[in-house]
Parts: C-alpha cells; structure tokens; sequence
C-alpha cells in the first residue's frame, strides 16, 4: 500500500536514539513515504547514523541549529503535493498518511489536518486531544471535522503548497509555539484547518529537552504572534493575561523583555488578520484561559 502523495519532515538535534528509533518506525510504514531530516547541527553524531542506519533518508546538513526552519529547508526538497512533520520523538501510525492525504484529496479548502496524538510508552491520549475535538471555532458544513485555529506541527499534514505560499514557519520565531503565526496565515489565505480523529501519531516525549527555554521561547513567540496580527485591544488583553498567569521568574522575564526589544521590528511587519479569521480566534480565547494543556511551564 506504498502511497507517493506524502513527504515526512523531521527536525533533530542531539537526539540521536529518539531520532533512530523514530526513523525505524517510519520505515515500517506502509505508505513508505519519502523522509527528510533535517540534523540542526547535532554534535551527538546523529548525521553519521542516520547515514548508517537508514540511508534511503535524505539527510540535510545546515551547519546550525535553525530550530523549526529547518522545515523551510526541507521543503525545498519536496515534491510530493502533501507534507507530514514529524518530531524526532513521534511518529506517524500506519495508513494515517493515506488517510490524511485522502482527506486532502477530498477537501480541496483544508490546508491542514491535525491527528490525534497518543502518548507513549503508556498509550494515553495528550490532554490537547480533547481541545482540538471541541474545538468552539464553526466550520462550513462540508468540513470533515473540528474547524482549528493552530495546529500542531508534530502530528499535522499540510498541502506544500499552502505552506509555500503563506511563507513557511518564521524564522524570527526559531521553534516554541511557532506554529500559531504560520496557522494564522494560512486561515487569511482562505484555507481550513481541521482534526481527524481517525489518524494518529505516537509521541514519546524526549528526556533531552531543556523545559525552560522551551517555556520562555514559547511566551515569547505568543506575545510575537498576538502583537503581529491581532488588532490592539486584543493584543493588550492578552499580554496582559500571560504577565498575570505565566510563573514568576528569571525566564518569564527575558522572554517579556526580548519580546519587547523587537518592537521596531514587530510594528514594521504587523499585519492584521481579516475580521472572519480574528472572530475565530477570539472563539478561542476563553479555551486558552483555561487549558491544562497549555500551560507555560517548566
């Protein structure tokens, strides 16, 4: 059942035995999709063994860790109408590719479509799972699921084509939360992203992974995000939500400062999203105030 419409994504660095246990599930696939890593300047010779265990990947080198631009880099390379992304600690069930890709075949309007993401070793569904099946945001009757406002990049199929044109993942916004800029861009170019319950992706959350950057990248990527494209009231409300709710320390405090020291640059490429795609964000807001799923910590 070898399927050819699909190219998976995969971004690493200094993963190497989550990335190679990754890579052998792939494999075992079978859409037997072409895959693409991109090795974000690992020093834990990750390069030399995904070109001894699996050299029908094809291995991008930059020679720095472009965080989620290494994506952008890997598009390049794709020809296939379809792209899965795939984190170096997840992978793709078996015919959920095909099934996201039938999706898209059927739906020329959906962009993107999100699975449902187990977590391992124990099976259990992410807390995110039950967000995105009650997503509030209302969608066109045709819609084969939950309309979406994000998606997530880990367990997402997108049209590579939509995400050509809509300018990939930013690379002011290197990796935490990048996801949210590049959804909403993709909603003012008039696609639809869903969720599909049928399809599912495996995450088996790495223990190489430093939780605090991660959380300060992550508010400051949101604080980025929400004074780039929403109109000002909004934007104020909800900055001042997260310097009320986000933990009280040295991290929150550069992620608020860095985000303020690129003011200039904010304020010369904010673009205000169109009414239709605001109203669904502000659906939203309300779900993020009270998301367990969310929340800035570590």
């Amino acid at each position: 059942m070898t399927d050819p419409r699909t190219t998976v994504l995969v971004i690493t660095h200094n993963r190497r035995p989550e990335l190679l246990r990754t890579l052998d599930r792939l494999a075992e696939l079978p859409e037997r999709p072409q895959v693409i890593v991109t090795d974000n300047a690992s020093t834990d010779g990750t390069a030399e063994a995904v070109t001894r265990h699996h050299p029908q990947v094809l291995l991008l080198c930059p020679g720095r860790n472009l965080g989620a631009v290494g994506r952008n880099l890997a598009m390049h390379q794709v020809r296939t109408p379809y792209v899965a992304f795939c984190d170096d600690d997840s992978w793709w069930a078996p015919g959920s590719l095909t099934g996201a890709a039938d999706l898209l075949d059927r739906h020329p309007a959906v962009g993107a479509v999100t699975a449902r993401i187990i977590v391992e070793p124990d099976g259990t569904e992410d807390p995110i799972v039950t967000e995105l099946r009650n997503s509030p945001i209302p969608g066109p009757d045709w819609l084969p699921g939950p309309a979406l406002g994000s998606f997530l990049a880990a367990a997402t199929v997108l049209r590579a084509d939509a995400f050509r044109a809509a300018g990939g993942f930013h690379p002011r916004l290197w990796l935490g939360g990048e996801e949210e800029l590049l959804a909403a861009d993709l909603a003012a170019d008039g696609w639809w992203l869903t969720y599909a319950d049928h399809l599912t992706v495996h995450h088996q959350p790495s223990a190489v992974r430093d939780a605090t950057l991660r959380r300060a990248h992550g508010i400051r990527n949101t604080l980025w995000f929400t004074w780039l494209r929403r109109p000002a009231g909004r934007a104020l409300r909800r900055t001042l939500n997260l310097a009320r709710t986000v933990p009280r320390d040295t991290a929150s405090l550069h992620a608020f400062a860095e985000a303020a020291a690129a003011l200039p640059w904010v304020l010369r490429e904010r673009r205000v999203l169109p009414a239709e795609v605001e109203s669904r964000l502000r659906l939203l807001e309300a779900a993020q105030r009270q998301s367990t799923a969310r929340q800035y910590v570590g």
